[in-house]
Formats: structure tokens, sequence, C-alpha cells
């Protein structure tokens, strides 16, 4: 009742996997990845429990052929069960089960696997395998590429309704929730693909954004009030402006650092345009300051005194 992608970038090392469906939260069920392990996507009559165990079968070495063959033989519906894993070597694995709703099926290529059941067309499975593997971009360009690709040649038989894309580092982290570099969702929309990109877009500019504001040292203390490091801050935030578009936050920590860094005239008036957009800032200001974030109180950074 779903089309799905996993893979692994050969350049990167990064692991992916994105999946669409007329099902509510698809997300929630379909869509598994470990940075360093691999990535899972599990569906038809789904069992999500497929995707943590699959993932932890991985992560103690289990290549992703034997991790899913060890699961399909201890599942008694796996006749129902359609799945593909992708592992930190680029191992593939997939199975669809005989019960599986026409029309289904699976195709993998280098270091990527393209699966569906219940689709419009035989040809919605060839379309992405195709699509990805011709796709220019980073991976999570060649997934929504896959993506589009599978809706254009008929896509779930229902209709659209919900979609899902995850891309994790290929380093394996020390922490569990690190590592991910995109992770969107769409659970209900009339076009989640077209949502789906939308928010891919947005997820890099604000991961920019993240880094620019808490690259370490730059809220601390002792932080400096120059550098490299401060210009290169500025210049990210001002990038992710530009994507982020209306939203006044990037102005407003561009406003912070520049107040840190003593440059008090650029910084008001990064901290108005911030204000003007969203008045609420301008508490937001005088309790940045009451912690030490923000050097001076609100009215002086903003130029009021």
């Amino acid at each position: 009742m779903t089309y799905s992608i996993v893979a692994r970038d050969p350049q990167s090392g990064a692991l992916g996997v994105a999946s669409q469906s007329h099902y509510f939260a698809v997300g929630r069920v379909v869509t598994f990845a470990r940075a360093g392990v691999g990535v899972v996507a599990t569906q038809s009559f789904v069992d999500p429990s497929y995707g943590p165990r699959g993932l932890d079968l991985m992560e103690s070495g289990i290549r992703a052929t034997d991790a899913l063959g060890k699961l399909v033989a201890g599942d008694p519906e796996a006749d129902l069960r359609q799945v593909a894993m992708v592992d930190t070597s680029g191992g593939t694995a997939a199975h669809t089960g005989g019960r599986c709703v026409a029309r289904r099926g699976d195709q993998a290529g280098d270091q990527f696997v393209a699966l569906g059941n219940m689709l419009a067309s035989d040809a919605v499975v060839p379309a992405m395998a195709v699509a990805f593997a011709a796709a220019t971009g980073d991976l999570a360009d060649r997934l929504l590429a896959a993506m589009d690709a599978a809706e254009a040649a008929g896509g779930d038989a229902r209709g659209q309704m919900s979609a899902s894309l995850i891309v994790v580092s290929g380093e394996l982290a020390a922490d569990p929730w690190a590592g991910r570099l995109i992770d969107v969702r769409v659970d209900d929309a009339a076009e989640p693909l077209a949502e789906l990109r939308r928010l891919v877009t947005l997820s890099r500019a604000h991961r920019v954004f993240g880094q620019a504001v808490f690259t370490p040292g730059l809220l601390s203390a002792d932080s400096p009030t120059a550098g490299e490091a401060l210009d290169a801050a500025l210049s990210a935030l001002d990038d992710a402006a530009a994507t982020i578009g209306p939203d006044p936050e990037p102005y407003l920590w561009k406003g912070v650092l520049l107040a840190r860094a003593g440059r008090s005239r650029e910084a008001a008036i990064c901290l108005r345009a911030a204000v003007e957009r969203r008045s609420a800032y301008r508490d937001y200001l005088d309790g940045l300051h009451a912690v030490g974030i923000l050097p001076v109180p609100g009215r002086t950074a903003l130029g009021d005194d």
C-alpha cells in the first residue's frame, strides 16, 4: 500500500530511506534509519518491529541480507510483508511476500532497493530505480527524484496522503540521536511529495542555522568577539535566512552574535528587523540578557537607550 526506497550514497557513505503512501503518518511505521548502521523500509500490513530489530541486527555486524532473512524466518505472516534494507557497506536485501497486494515488486540496484505494493502500475518500482540511478545531487536529492518518478508512474493505487524522508551519516554515532542529517515527515497532505521537498530544503537551512548559532564557544561566557568562527557563523546565518524566508529567527541570532562581538550598530539593525516581524522577541531579548547570552539589556541592544 506504499512505495519506498532505501539507499546508500557511495561518495559520502550517507544512508537514506524515503516513502509515500495513502496511509496516515507513514513515517511512524515504515521508515527507519541509524547512523553508521543502515536503513529499513517495512510495509504491507506493516510490522514496524522490522525497523528497530533489523537495525539492531545490522549494528551487531550482521549483513542486511542475513538480518532480513533472520526476521522473515521468524515471522509467521512473512508472506504479507514487504521489507527492504541497506547496510553501512551498501549491501542490500529485499523481501516481497506472496500475499502482498498487487501490483507489487522490489528492484535492487547499486546500493539501493526500490519497492512498492498496491501500486497503480507495474511501472512504479522500475521508474523509482531508474530515476534514483540517474539522479544527481546529494542522497536526499536522489531520493526525492525517485519519489517523484514513482508518483509520475502511477504511485499508490489509492492516491497520496503522507510521506517521510530520513538521511543519516555513514559514520557510527556516539549517541543514538546523533548523525541524523535530515528527518522530515508529512503526515497528511494533498500533495505530500511537494511538501516533503519543501521540508527537506528547510531542514538543510535550519541545520546550517543551528550549526552557526551553536558553534562551540560562540555562546559561552568567554566567547571570542571576532575571528573565523564568528565570520563563518554570520555568513551561514545569512544563507539560512535566504532559504528560511519570513521567519525572523536567523536575524535575531545574527544580532545576538554581533552584540556579543561588540558590533552594536550592526546588531541593532538585525535585532530591530527581527522584532519588527515578531514583537515577542523584544521581551525575549531581556531573557537572553538575564542568562548572559546577550551582553546588554534588550533596549540597549535594540538601540533604544
